[in-house]
């Protein structure tokens, strides 16, 4: 990982921890994301899809290489929390 990828992860983490209605959304997005039997295939963690991320970084930034910016994190989070209230409305 390099070091952006550290920083822009560590940004997106440090915007998820001054929110703490936004914790359980964020840790099922992590589960929802994660390939069937992470905990089997080193590094153990659950790591979404390199080629899902990439995806998604191409339609949200036109780059597939950019990494996620700490508001759009936050912002993708508020909306995953309040998509299920949505659809029952």
């Amino acid at each position: 990982m390099s070091s952006g990828s550290v920083t822009s992860a560590a940004r997106a983490a440090a915007a998820v921890l001054v929110r703490p209605w936004l914790w359980w959304t964020a840790a099922l997005q992590v589960l929802r994301l994660a390939p069937r039997g992470w905990w089997r295939r080193a590094p153990f963690l659950p790591l979404p899809d390199r080629g899902y991320l990439r995806f998604r970084m191409q339609t949200m930034y036109g780059d597939a290489g950019h990494r996620p910016d700490a508001p759009d994190v936050v912002t993708y989070l508020e909306w995953c929390r309040a998509w299920p209230a949505a659809v029952r409305a």
